[in-house]
């Protein structure tokens, strides 16, 4: 009996696990964000072992921090941490997107473009979760076509340290282009089939489209008192 109800709980943990890791993926948590076991337990409606478990995998991930007193909040990445990370996904994520294009047709664009179009509204409208979800959307939509498991992990292993991160910065400067949004460029590369042109649209989308992140992280860390913002407070399951 022991075994079954030990079987059960790593099931369910699993299961909170991918929830929470979707939850930062898709920048629904800020940066120091506290999560309370209780507190998910009670909105999941389950015992408190799950929960800790899966709290304490995202913190070996790297996504989540315990802090003294045994509190685990969302960890805060500096600005030196946050362009390592790019510079990982500068070398990867061109790669899934060329990956991906064998298997993408011209059904799967339209839909693509679409997703697009909710981004742009979303922020035209200044409703920066729903930008942010479009955004994981878009990008993840077209990785996940390269059929590629290992690497999709390491992608979101990267993610669920970046996405609160983009929680905190976006409305201070979303992405902005010298020329098109990136991603209208990524949807042209698909549509010519240009993997090359795919690649650098990715890879341009990271550098360009970031640039206004690095100024506000570095106004941030040069003077913390006077320019951060405190995070809100966010439910994991809101």
């Amino acid at each position: 009996m022991q075994a079954v109800m030990d079987i059960q709980s790593q099931s369910l943990s699993a299961q909170i696990y991918e929830q929470l890791r979707y939850q930062l993926m898709a920048a629904r948590l800020q940066p120091g964000a506290r999560l309370k076991i209780r507190e998910l337990a009670q909105t999941l409606g389950t015992s408190e072992t799950p929960v800790r478990e899966a709290l304490l995998q995202l913190v070996r991930d790297g996504a989540l921090e315990m802090k003294p007193g045994y509190y685990i909040r969302v960890r805060r990445l500096t600005l030196r941490e946050y362009l390592e990370l790019r510079d990982i996904r500068l070398l990867l994520e061109p790669e899934a997107a060329r990956k991906a294009l064998a298997n993408i047709d011209d059904a799967f664009i339209g839909k693509l473009e679409e997703v697009h179009e909710a981004l742009i509204r979303a922020e035209l409208e200044k409703d920066y979760p729903a930008a942010l979800l479009a955004n994981y959307e878009f990008h993840f939509s077209v990785y996940r076509r390269s059929e590629m498991p290992q690497l999709i992990e390491i992608l979101e292993r990267l993610w669920i340290q970046i996405g609160p991160l983009l929680n905190f910065l976006y409305p201070f400067g979303h992405p902005s282009y010298d020329g098109p949004h990136q991603h209208l460029n990524v949807l042209a590369a698909l549509r010519s089939r240009d993997a090359e042109g795919l690649a650098r649209a990715f890879r341009d989308d990271l550098t360009e489209g970031g640039r206004s992140f690095v100024r506000y992280l570095e106004s941030v860390e040069t003077a913390p008192a006077a320019t951060a913002a405190t995070p809100a407070k966010r439910s994991a399951f809101s």
